[in-house]
This record gives C-alpha cells, structure tokens and sequence, in this order.
C-alpha cells in the first residue's frame, strides 16, 4: 500500500469513528430525551421535593409500551451486554424493557444527571435474567430490582396490562404508623380511609402490610408481591411504600394521598392526647356511600356495616 492510501485509509477510519461516535451521542441523548424517560426523572424530582429520599432511599422502575420499546431499540448503548441470572422466573416479562433507578444512587441527582443514574435493563426470553442495556454508566440497578420485577409481573396481570410503574420511597408519616398500629391490611387501611375523604376514591381496594424484613432480598419480594395481587400500594413496616399505576401522575398522586392520610391521622392523634378514639370521623356507612355514589369497586371486608 502506497503512503497516501495509508493516509487516506487512517483518514477514513478516524472519520467513520468519529461518526460512529457522534451517532452513539445523539442515540444516546434521544433516549434521554423521550417523553417516558422526563415522566420518570419528574416523578424522581417532585419525590425528592416531598422529603420522600433521604441519602439514597428509594427507587422507581418503569415497564416501557412496545412503541417505547422499538423506539430506544435501534439506539441501546450496549445489545451484547452480559445477562445476570435472577434467583426466579417471571415467564409473562420475558423480552421486556424497564426503565430503572441505579443502586446508590441519590434521587436528587437523577434529573441533573439521568445517563449515570438511571438506565434501561431487558429481561431475556424466559425472564429468568437481566442486561443493562442503556445507561447506569457502569452501576448496577437497584438492588430492590428483583422486587420490582416480581411485582410488576403481579400488577401488570392484575390490571390486565395497565400498570406500569413501580414506586418505592420513604415517607415519614406512612413509617410513623407503623409504630403504632397492628401491621394488618384491615386496621391499616381503615385509620387511612377515615382520616380523608379522599383516600377510598384513590384506593378503594385499601392498602397492603407487609411486616419489618431485610430489603432486597427474595423474602420481602414475595411478601410484597402476594400483597399486590389484591393492592396498589403495599406499606413495608419501618421502611416505607411501595405503590404501583398505570402512569407516573397516578403512581405519585397514590402515594401522595396515602402519605397526606397518614400525616392528618398522626395529627388527630396527637391533638386527641395519642388516641384514636376521635369525636368526629368518617363512619362505615359514609365511606360506603362514597362507593356507592362513585361507582367505586371498594373493599367492603374493610367496612363494619
């Protein structure tokens, strides 16, 4: 090869790289920028806002629509990444995406820096395993992936398809509770519902309990899971909760409303001198007239009629 054809062809691989690597950078900055993926850093943003993440508390997953899905397909950074083994199966999410927050990672640096602290793993053909294929700059998802996996399998099935996201965090008054009160769906959801009018409408199924176990692990998994096939949020004991919707407004405006409930509730206790025997509340037959007029679907087990 002659000296200039060494020159030209060292010419035209430095030029083709560079334009691989511009078209890896625009790739990149379209996921950034889709509509599901500002959802999801808004939701991170207004959660920080509320108090809600302390240091690295908490995290948040997304199950991407199939147009999602193909959109970000032709630009993830990495299709041969490796596959991590799961310690289960979940066959109905096999060749799904989810769009997930990375472990140790702060909630209030997500909307700033989304590339390193949030990314998009794929679940493989069996759903027995994982791959990051976008984002997380080298960290791993949330260590509470397998939870929400296992949960979005359970919610997606119970609202045929609908749910989508999963949001887990820490807020004070939901906690506070459970120092208090017998850690049952049943007791639980009543001291909510009657403390706000409100809260039958946003979750007349009621909430769930799962009692105080270590995070992460297969265990509060599976608790959180049978607790969702009949909840949307599930109250994990000193810990926090866990709720689920079909959109990020709804899934923030749940735990919202739980957490207002809860704040009012303590505040009644606390002015009625650390009893929950009140004046005024809301009675059984009113909360089920509520359902009624509505046309709500709620758990009448929870009521006293």
């Amino acid at each position: 090869m002659s000296a200039f054809n060494q020159i030209n062809d060292a010419v035209s691989k430095t030029v083709n790289a560079g334009i691989d690597t511009l078209a890896s950078s625009v790739a990149q900055a379209q996921i950034q920028h889709a509509p599901f993926v500002r959802g999801f850093t808004d939701l991170c943003a207004n959660g920080w806002q509320q108090g809600w993440h302390e240091r690295n508390g908490g995290n948040l997953s997304y199950r991407l629509t199939p147009e999602e899905a193909d959109t970000v397909r032709a630009s993830l950074s990495d299709p041969s990444a490796p596959w991590v083994v799961l310690d289960f199966s979940e066959p109905t999410l096999a060749g799904e995406f989810f769009l997930v927050t990375g472990a140790g990672c702060y909630i209030q640096n997500i909307p700033n820096d989304p590339l390193s602290n949030i990314g998009i793993v794929e679940v493989n053909e069996n759903g027995s395993a994982y791959r990051v294929v976008w984002g997380l700059a080298g960290r791993q998802p949330t260590s509470e992936l397998p939870t929400h996996l296992m949960v979005h399998a359970i919610r997606s099935s119970a609202t045929k398809g609908a749910c989508r996201v999963i949001y887990h965090a820490h807020p004070r008054n939901v906690i506070a509770m459970t120092a208090v009160e017998p850690l049952d769906a049943r007791t639980f959801t009543r001291a909510l519902w009657k403390a706000m009018t409100e809260c039958i409408i946003a979750f007349p199924e009621g909430v769930g309990v799962v009692p105080w176990m270590v995070p992460g692990g297969r265990t509060i998994a599976q608790a959180s899971a049978e607790q969702m096939k009949h909840f949307a949020a599930v109250v994990w004991a000193q810990h926090g909760l866990f709720a689920s919707g079909p959109t990020f407004d709804e899934t923030f405006g749940l735990m919202q409303t739980i957490e207002k409930a809860a704040d009012i509730y303590g505040r009644a206790r606390m002015m009625n001198g650390g009893s929950n025997d009140f004046l005024n509340t809301i009675s059984d037959e009113g909360l089920a007239q509520i359902a009624d007029e509505l046309g709500l679907d709620a758990n009448r087990d929870f009521l006293d009629l």
